[in-house]
């Protein structure tokens, strides 16, 4: 069994593997929560993964657990090539994400779309090497951004992963401000994203676009399909950059 551990900016989750297969997986509120699960599942091997936390905070905040873990960062040995001007400070969701198209997609080329604290668009060859992508202000981010840096813009906020049917959907004119700023922020995304897709796929006809993040499900159906939606792929690539290490190292 190996235990597969996302500590992002704002989620905690953790995914029980065996082999390839995701078994059970998990969000959590808090480290303490966390643990106290893991303390009733054995594992085998295990991975840790943190955009927002260097190896020394992850390991005391996992305390006697981390001795158990591969600590994911910039030097340690993926699955794939990193064709990227600085390889060492890459993300390790990214990279994890991009790990996991591959798997799931293999001799594909893939754009990972992720949805999270920012939106990031990496794409990975079919030949599997990871060539680079954009980082852009996320769904709260936007919002957060228009309350802070004006004088009397409200602050707004959406649930993570609430879907919104046509009639919840905000127009792309609006007529009051609070619709405006929803507007922005969501039509805003979803033409960003949209014109990220059709880019590439006029680059490259035949690409696979991996939706995933907190915030993946608001905007799935906006976008043009194909899609394929993968909640969990940042945890199933690192299963995967764990598997690797373990099987070679």
């Amino acid at each position: 069994m190996n235990l597969v551990i996302d500590w992002g900016n704002s989620t905690l989750k953790a995914g029980w593997f065996e082999s390839a297969g995701l078994m059970d997986a998990g969000r959590y509120h808090s480290v303490d929560d966390l643990l106290a699960d893991v303390a009733q599942r054995p594992f085998d091997h295990g991975i840790v993964s943190s955009t927002s936390r260097p190896a020394s905070d992850i390991r005391e905040g996992l305390g006697a657990l981390s001795d158990k873990l591969l600590v994911l960062d910039g030097y340690t040995p993926v699955p794939i090539r990193k064709q990227y001007d600085t390889p060492y400070t890459l993300g390790a969701d990214r990279i994890a994400a991009a790990v996991g198209a591959v798997t799931l997609f293999p001799d594909q080329h893939c754009l990972v779309l992720d949805l999270g604290t920012c939106l990031t668009a990496d794409v990975v060859s079919k030949e599997g090497i990871f060539e680079g992508g954009l980082i852009s202000p996320g769904l709260r981010m936007r919002f957060r951004a228009m309350h802070e840096q004006t004088a009397r813009l409200p602050l707004l906020d959406l649930e993570q992963g609430l879907v919104l049917d046509d009639q919840q959907w905000p127009a792309l004119t609006a007529t009051n401000t609070r619709q405006a700023m929803m507007s922005g922020v969501l039509n805003g995304l979803s033409l960003e994203m949209n014109g990220i897709i059709d880019y590439y796929r006029r680059e490259r006809p035949g690409l696979v676009v991996v939706l995933c993040g907190g915030d993946g499900p608001t905007f799935e159906s906006r976008l043009k399909p194909p899609i394929f939606a993968v909640s969990e792929l940042v945890l199933i690539g690192l299963n995967r950059i764990l598997q690797y290490n373990v099987e070679n190292l």
